[in-house]
């Protein structure tokens, strides 16, 4: 039946799912769900997935969704490359670790900012929303001292969730610069990653324009 992945493109979660498929050289049928019309609550999808999130991903009869477990699962059953998402213990709970630093910090702090601007009518950005999301982009500036990638010197799946979330950012217009290894290690997923252009960078832009035109000028000086 092979692989299904539900898809929206300006989600970086959905991207970050995506771009691990692709990673992994991966024959995937992606299907589009548009968030923004609201596709989800649709019965069909419902079915599949109860919670109405994407990305969602079908393995013949095998559902799973939320991209942080996504990209584990098919590294864990189709990678090849072993350093993807490594097998050692102490490897992999790094590699777990960014995973987690990506849903639980950095992507949030990315949330509280835009969200409000693209569903709920606001149009500038809290100076108090600011602070914590830069101090994410330093963490993960930390995290990248001394490594090529975010957790060592090979690519990870946890590369492919961190390096979609920041994409939103840039393709907004976030000065990302003050953290040079994250600026470095951006451009180097950007050369790294299979399908990067198609995969990260349309969808990231496909964000941008819609935050752009709700968002008032100045929020980003």
């Amino acid at each position: 039946m092979g692989l299904t992945i539900y898809h929206f493109p300006p989600s970086a979660p959905s991207r970050g799912a995506l771009l691990a498929a692709k990673a992994l050289n991966l024959d995937v049928d992606v299907q589009i769900v548009n968030l923004f019309k609201k596709d989800q609550l649709q019965e069909d999808f419902v079915k599949i997935n109860p919670q109405h999130t994407v990305p969602t991903l079908t393995d013949g009869d095998f559902t799973l969704w939320d991209s942080h477990a996504i990209g584990p699962y098919l590294a864990t059953v189709y990678g090849k490359d072993r350093s993807f998402y490594p097998t050692n213990p102490k490897e992999r709970a790094i590699v777990d670790q960014r995973l987690y630093f990506d849903c639980g910090t950095l992507h949030p702090r990315v949330r509280a900012i835009f969200y409000p601007i693209i569903y709920l009518g606001e149009d500038q950005i809290l100076d108090e929303l600011k602070q914590p999301l830069e101090e994410a982009l330093g963490f993960l500036d930390v995290f990248l001292e001394g490594n090529n990638f975010v957790a060592g010197n090979k690519l990870t799946v946890a590369d492919c969730s961190l390096v979609a979330t920041v994409a939103n950012l840039v393709a907004v217009g976030w000065n990302i610069k003050p953290y040079a290894n994250v600026n470095n290690w951006f451009a180097r997923c950007t050369l790294t990653i299979p399908g990067y252009a198609e995969v990260n960078q349309a969808g990231a832009e496909e964000y941008a324009k819609v935050v752009k035109s709700k968002m008032a000028p100045g929020q980003l000086h």
